[in-house]
């Protein structure tokens, strides 16, 4: 007895959720773009006829993350987050700069 499943692609925003569903369709089915958030709400793709894809919207959680680092510079650092929306972009620098080694 073969039962139809349904997979949830879940993940930070901008990784390639959109563009994995395309590869496995083969096919455009979801519209992909470079810039973060560009998948908005749930979108379903049907892959065959016992398999359903549902691409979500990039989750990001409120947590700072292990390094100290602010949350909003983490983000950015990711590309979780567009930069123009950044108020200030020092903090992303200097954890830039906090990750390399001095003679760099």
């Amino acid at each position: 007895m073969k039962k139809a499943i349904t997979v949830g692609v879940v993940g930070y925003p901008n990784v390639g959720k959109s563009s994995l569903i395309n590869s496995l369709k083969r096919t455009r089915a979801v519209g992909v773009s470079a810039t973060p958030g560009y998948t908005k709400v749930l979108q379903e793709v049907q892959l065959d006829s016992k398999v359903k894809l549902i691409d979500s919207p990039g989750v990001i959680f409120e947590d700072s993350d292990t390094n100290g680092e602010n949350n909003s510079s983490s983000l950015l650092l990711r590309n979780c987050v567009s930069p123009d929306t950044m108020a200030d972009p020092v903090p992303a620098a200097t954890a830039i700069c906090a990750r390399c080694k001095v003679e760099q």
